[in-house]
């Protein structure tokens, strides 16, 4: 089986209708993004964070997967598959995916501020006072901004297998998941999807300048008809 390796990012959900939260100005819902998404935003208030949280697990679970997600699982029929994504929603998974890697973790698990490896699936509300076993707050299961990102050595592993590899909806210009590429082998063919291509075609590199739920099923039916 070949294997394809896929990054997504904000771009395949956002036609899902997940919200970005970042305004032009940079705010994130009116707040600057160190109120609440980093760990001086959690010791300085952590009932806004929580709020800030709770509002974004909310709306993820009153949007479905689009058309990219579900031919995204389609690929599965034919190929070996495995999804890197920048998201931390849950719609590769819901699509029917299997191999979803979240380089940012993910909205509907938390984890104890005790032990970092204690993480639970989270689909309420939390609120301050919700306790992990060993009588700590719980806090979102994310990464931020000023925190490492665990599961990059495991993504570059993954991308450093590909034999082909599959852009969607982000710029790939923004690190560390920006750094990603540098581990695909040389040559194999690269497909970026956005509507507006910030890059231009050349070599091994195809742009299809789509948005993801057009671009994506055209691209899955191709690499299927043709394995």
């Amino acid at each position: 089986m070949k294997k394809i390796v896929i990054l997504t990012g904000a771009g395949i959900s956002a036609e899902s209708g997940i919200q970005t939260f970042r305004d032009v100005d940079g705010l994130w819902e009116g707040h600057d993004v160190m109120e609440v998404a980093s760990p001086m935003g959690w010791e300085n208030n952590q009932k806004l964070v929580l709020d800030f949280y709770n509002k974004r697990r909310r709306q993820l679970l009153t949007v479905q997967p689009n058309a990219a997600h579900i031919a995204l699982a389609r690929l599965e029929e034919i190929f070996d598959v495995e999804i890197i994504t920048q998201n931390i929603d849950d719609l590769h998974e819901r699509a029917g995916s299997t191999k979803v890697t979240h380089l940012h973790g993910e909205l509907l698990k938390v984890r104890s501020t005790f032990n970092e490896n204690l993480v639970m699936d989270w689909k309420q509300d939390l609120k301050p006072g919700d306790f992990c076993e060993f009588n700590y707050q719980l806090r979102p299961h994310v990464v931020w901004f000023g925190e490492a990102v665990p599961m990059f050595e495991k993504a570059m592993e993954i991308v450093a297998e590909a034999e082909i590899l599959i852009i969607i909806g982000t710029s790939m210009q923004v690190y560390p998941a920006a750094g990603l590429v540098d581990f695909a082998p040389n040559g194999i063919p690269v497909y970026f999807i956005d509507p507006k291509p910030n890059i231009s075609e050349k070599g091994n590199l195809h742009i299809i300048a789509e948005k993801a739920s057009v671009g994506v099923p055209k691209l899955v039916d191709d690499l299927n008809n043709s394995a």
